[in-house]
């Protein structure tokens, strides 16, 4: 990888000013889809390294006296260890420790989520700021939003609360893994996800559209199927439409799993008959048979900002960030059939 690339040099090839760049690349308003997509993908076209990311393991400013983050999660995240999730909270917890804060951990039951009971260390008034990783119910997030310490949303964001976020960039990310389909000749695309679950599936969803559309794809609503309930909780028997797709976008390599293995109860072939990408880059992808083409998801970036993030508004109650958003990387496996010469890639 190129080194030495700096924001000018991306400024300078696109005729834009650093300040866009800058923007652009951290996620910020101001800048259009369309030109932060084509900024971002130059960045990665020369080689451009954020500063943020040239060690993903170096150390965050620490605070200078220690202070206590809480960091929830709803009950429907957490399944076996090793989950996204749990990873994603190690990641943010050790950081934390490293920038001199004790962290302590509760997990929010479908229960109290429903009758927006809040965390133990909230009603004792024991943090000095909360994380919340993974989309609560907005009635939770309402009452939550309500607390007089630096709160921070990662993984998700609510455009009802002026809450400071951090996340992938799902709209980007939804785009780019239907537009690899494209590439492949796949010219019938399903989407697997509950799409008003999470802002994060929401946005991969709209990346999905904004893709069929600018290729004069059509969009079938049978197409666009529920991978989990109500809930949250992902369902254990999976239907297919009558007339299948050539190729299904999932919103998590976890639902491109399920797919998988229904599609192979039905007798289907992963990817000779039909072909399914998943997002995350995670674990699930890579034990999978065949192994999920997806898009990772930066967890190290995500939490250093996180980290960043609230340490900052600790130190200063009037700081605000807004929506950081980390952008992910297409990482293409063998779940996709070629079929514009009838093998695959």
């Amino acid at each position: 990888m190129k080194s030495g690339v700096k924001m000018l040099d991306i400024a300078n090839k696109l005729g834009v000013s650093v300040v866009t760049v800058s923007n652009a690349l951290a996620g910020r308003d101001g800048v259009s889809l369309q030109l932060r997509k084509k900024i971002c993908d130059t960045a990665e076209e020369l080689g451009y390294i954020p500063s943020a990311a040239r060690n993903s393991k170096r150390k965050v400013s620490a605070l200078k006296t220690v202070k206590t983050v809480g960091l929830i999660t709803s009950e429907r995240y957490v399944g076996g260890k090793g989950t996204f999730y749990w990873e994603l909270t190690a990641n943010i917890s050790n950081r934390l420790s490293s920038a001199n804060a004790f962290t302590v951990y509760e997990c929010i039951s479908s229960e109290n989520e429903q009758n927006a009971v809040m965390p133990n260390i909230i009603t004792e008034n024991k943090a000095d700021g909360l994380i919340v990783i993974g989309q609560l119910s907005r009635n939770y997030l309402e009452k939550l939003s309500r607390i007089n310490i630096p709160l921070l949303f990662v993984d998700f964001y609510d455009t009802r609360f002026n809450v400071d976020s951090v996340n992938s960039d799902s709209y980007h990310g939804g785009y780019i893994i239907t537009d690899y389909l494209v590439e492949m000749g796949h010219r019938k695309i399903g989407f697997f996800g509950k799409v008003n679950a999470t802002s994060s599936i929401n946005d991969r969803f709209l990346g999905y559209i904004k893709c069929l559309m600018e290729n004069n794809l059509e969009y079938r609503k049978e197409w666009t199927i529920n991978d989990r309930d109500e809930k949250g909780i992902l369902y254990t028997r999976i239907i297919f439409p009558d007339d299948m797709p050539t190729a299904f976008v999932c919103n998590s390599d976890e639902t491109a799993f399920r797919v998988i293995a229904a599609l192979k109860s039905k007798g289907v072939r992963v990817p000779e008959d039909i072909s399914v990408v998943g997002y995350d880059n995670y674990t699930v992808s890579s034990i999978c048979i065949p192994e999920i083409t997806t898009v990772e998801v930066d967890l190290d970036r995500m939490a250093c900002a996180a980290v960043e993030i609230m340490t900052r508004k600790i130190c200063d109650p009037s700081y605000r960030e807004g929506r950081k958003i980390i952008s992910g990387k297409l990482i293409v496996k063998d779940s996709v059939l070629n079929i514009h010469g009838g093998c695959k890639e």
